[in-house]
């Protein structure tokens, strides 16, 4: 029986740039009026940002004339700020913050166009740190303000640059100019890190088993990026034990090919396993979901498996991933075919027997778990599905008191009795339980984690996520959420209650 959990802790690591490759920091004034460097990619995921110190620097005087303040950049009057990224085919892409107004220029095939939003692309506070971010085929510009990183201006860029083309990601190029020397505090640019975390997941060996580092625990989430499911990609994390007492720390980046083609996508609601000397990695291929409404009508979702003897734990990473040949429900349910099937979830039993949960919808949004199983993972078969559902996702199998059993997250939108809840479900998929946690918003995973058998005492807990945005109203959905840490309540406690602390760190080089 698992126990009750409360939450400890909450967790929001901010960071524009996440892998640095090139940057400086100066200090008194010191910097020069621009620098710029080679910055090659694996991965459509790439960021520039320089930081901006927080009042006007003092401008050099004449002999026997004062110094005088100036306006810093961002300010009426102030220093013009230009980061630019660029491509080997003549690509450029540029975001000017001018008096306060930020803009997005794009230079492709010879022709030009600039991108500012009428009603979010003027600063309101004094900014100290300006960015451009490359995420999927969305270029932005964000400013950090008041210690928050918002995104000021965006465009999708399909149709204009093949920004998936590993030729085209490594010959690129990063670098920033101002219009007066001394007026930046530092400059920082490469791989992409995240505005959020969610579609955490225990990374765990094949018998379902937590995977540990010495005393760390290891997860995958989906850094979220400035704006829809394009923008955001998968990373790997450590958490000390126990839970919630210190903060988590970026280890990796995973980034995929799909069905032996060249492009690269940011796919996420991934499951890392290890099996043996390799890894299995297993996602869902969100990073092309369109953000258009009516384009989800011929859209589809599959779950798609990589396998890897790189050591996955850290650096960045591309994946050469095939499609997972998963049943469709459709015989259990009743229902339609399958449009999508996403948030895979493999354990292979004591008998060697695969299990494989995942989420099924019969059109977007309407889904349901499914739970499948075989001899290997290209021999699966339907084992349930739970099609009295509509709104659940996050299936995760798990054992609990010898039996294995699958959890999973009921959302708001589900029917009556089945809402905002973790269920605990047989093999059949048949409710035989619910957790005792909170539910925080959106529709947050439960990845529980038993106590290390190597330390005595140590509690039960449960890592999970919310829908907490971040970035502003124009980056819009998809930048969830907060890391939220449960443990198990002390005996004898009151009602979990929800904590409404968060720590956030914002990252800057």
């Amino acid at each position: 029986m698992l126990p009750r959990f409360e939450i400890v802790a909450r967790h929001r690591p901010v960071t524009i740039v996440g892998t640095p490759q090139a940057g400086a920091a100066w200090a008194d004034g010191d910097a020069p009026d621009g620098a710029s460097a080679p910055l090659p990619q694996a991965a459509p995921s790439v960021a520039i940002e320089v930081m901006l110190p927080p009042t006007g620097a003092d401008a050099p005087p004449a002999v026997g004339v004062p110094a005088v303040s100036v306006p810093a950049v961002g300010e009426p009057g102030g220093p013009t700020a230009v980061l630019r990224l660029s491509g080997p085919d003549g690509s450029l892409f540029e975001v000017r913050l001018v008096d306060g107004d930020v803009a997005l220029t794009v230079d492709s095939d010879g022709t030009a166009t600039r991108h500012r939003s009428r009603r979010r692309g003027r600063v309101r506070q004094m900014p100290t740190g300006l960015a451009l971010t490359l995420t999927g085929t969305q270029l932005a510009a964000l400013t950090c303000e008041d210690g928050a990183w918002l995104v000021r201006a965006r465009v999708d860029l399909t149709g204009r640059v093949d920004v998936r083309d590993p030729g085209w990601l490594a010959g690129l190029r990063g670098g920033w100019e101002t219009s007066r020397r001394g007026t930046v505090a530092g400059w920082s640019a490469g791989g992409f890190g995240q505005l959020g975390l969610r579609d955490v997941r225990l990374v765990t060996h094949a018998d379902g088993t937590p995977y540990r580092v010495g005393e760390d625990l290891l997860f995958t989430a989906t850094s979220a990026g400035p704006g829809f499911f394009g923008t955001a990609h998968t990373s790997v994390w450590r958490m000390p034990e126990p839970v919630g007492e210190q903060p988590p720390v970026h280890c990796a980046d995973l980034f995929f090919t799909r069905n032996q083609q060249p492009q690269v996508y940011g796919d996420h609601a991934t499951h890392l396993l290890r099996d043996g000397d390799e890894w299995l990695v297993a996602t869902s291929t969100w990073s092309d979901f369109p953000d258009d409404r009516a384009a989800r009508r011929t859209a589809r979702v599959a779950v798609a498996l990589a396998r890897t003897g790189a050591d996955l734990t850290r650096g960045r990473h591309v994946l050469p991933a095939q499609e997972l040949a998963l049943p469709d429900p459709a015989p259990l349910t009743g229902s339609g075919p399958s449009v999508g099937m996403w948030d895979p979830h493999l354990v292979r039993t004591e008998t060697g027997e695969w299990l494989v949960g995942y989420v099924s919808a019969r059109r977007f949004f309407d889904f349901h778990p499914v739970l499948a199983s075989g001899p290997s993972l290209d021999d699966l078969t339907l084992r349930g599905a739970a099609g009295d559902r509509r709104a659940t996702e996050g299936t995760t199998i798990t054992r609990i008191d010898g039996e294995w059993r699958v959890l999973a997250s009921d959302g708001r939108d589900n029917p009556r009795g089945r809402r905002a809840r973790m269920p605990v479900l047989d093999l059949a998929l048949a409710d035989v339980g619910v957790l005792d946690a909170p539910y925080p918003t959106n529709i947050p995973w439960p990845s529980v984690v038993a106590p290390d058998p190597g330390h005595a005492g140590r509690p039960w807990s449960l890592l999970t996520f919310d829908g907490t945005p971040s970035g502003g109203r124009l980056a819009g959905y998809g930048t969830h959420g907060d890391l939220v840490v449960m443990r198990e309540a002390a005996s004898g406690s009151g009602p979990a209650q929800a904590s409404t602390e968060v720590t956030t760190t914002v990252t800057t080089r």
